[in-house]
């Protein structure tokens, strides 16, 4: 993580939006496909379709993936961490929440990963504003998680804990992913979503055996291809492009955005409502993620010292 900001420029602003609205579209998506879908077979599904499309975008631009055994294990263990677990765990969770919730507990995924990096980097200690950032965002989840966890509700709360487990492979993967410094990023991409498909592969044969189920219906067959296509081969690239555009700084404002993407779609079209816990969790994951990534305070407080008499 870098703490150097860039301003961004419109177009930019557009670019995290329509990204914001892609990944918050995927938990949307899920909810339509996983009608006709098991939630394993849908990860194969996902990552198959989106690795054939980026080996395509490879070829097309005259790269060629890399054939070192080592890089490729890293890819096997990236693709484990930022595809396979996380996946297979957030769809199993959805099977029982929605996916605004789904997404909002997602976003606690940099409060986990400000937590590992002060134990497995030497660069990216915890600094004060990390350390209230966490501690307000995990208080946002303890007030979303404590009346169902005191109320023993089964599932919800093994569904919910899915997502955070998720939320925290995704942290190991932030910190795995700096090892594939100089390997240009759409073969990262490509070579991770790669391997998730060979991992997943023999999960969903043995779990689901997806060859004895139903065709899936028209609206889950398009969901399934817009989740793969658009909302992670496509994601992805657009993802990489801002990496290199406007900083990674700038590009974690998108954790701020997703869930308003995933809920606005819920409401709009699944009818989901949430409760008031959950909102003010929403908020109170916000106002720590603020706290970490420190710049709105730092401008407001600039603001306040030149407003101030000399």
């Amino acid at each position: 993580m870098t703490n150097i900001s860039r301003n961004m420029s419109p177009a930019q602003w557009g670019m995290l939006i329509l990204l914001a609205l892609l990944w918050g579209g995927s938990f949307f998506l899920v909810e339509i496909a996983l009608v006709d879908v098991p939630p394993f077979t849908l990860v194969f599904c996902r990552v198959f379709l989106a690795a054939f499309a980026l080996h395509i975008v490879v070829f097309a631009s005259g790269k060629r993936m890399p054939t070192n055994s080592k890089i490729w294990l890293a890819f096997l263990g990236m693709g484990l961490l930022n595809n396979a677990i996380p996946f297979s765990l957030i769809f199993w969770g959805q099977t029982s929440i929605t996916g605004g919730l789904a997404s909002i507990l997602n976003a606690t995924t940099p409060l986990w990963t400000v937590l590992l990096a002060q134990f497995l980097t030497r660069d990216e200690r915890m600094t004060s504003n990390k350390l209230v950032g966490v501690l307000i965002g995990f208080g946002g989840v303890a007030l979303m998680l404590g009346p169902g966890l005191l109320g023993a509700l089964g599932s919800n709360i093994l569904a919910q804990a899915a997502i955070l487990i998720a939320a925290l492979s995704y942290g190991f993967a932030s910190i795995f992913g700096r090892r594939f410094q100089g390997i240009p990023p759409i073969m990262t991409a490509t070579g991770q979503l790669t391997c998730s498909t060979i991992l997943m592969l023999p999960v969903v044969a043995y779990i689901e055996t997806p060859w004895q189920l139903n065709m899936p219906g028209l609206q889950s067959t398009l969901a399934i291809l817009f989740l793969a296509f658009f909302s992670t081969a496509f994601a992805y690239i657009l993802y990489f492009k801002l990496l290199a555009s406007a900083g990674a700084t700038n590009l974690s404002l998108v954790t701020f955005l997703v869930p308003v993407g995933a809920i606005v779609l819920g409401g709009l079209f699944l009818a989901e409502t949430l409760t008031g816990n959950q909102v003010i969790g929403m908020l109170l994951i916000g106002l720590g993620l603020i706290a970490i990534d420190g710049r709105p305070p730092r401008w407001a407080l600039a603001k306040i010292s030149r407003s101030k008499p000399s």
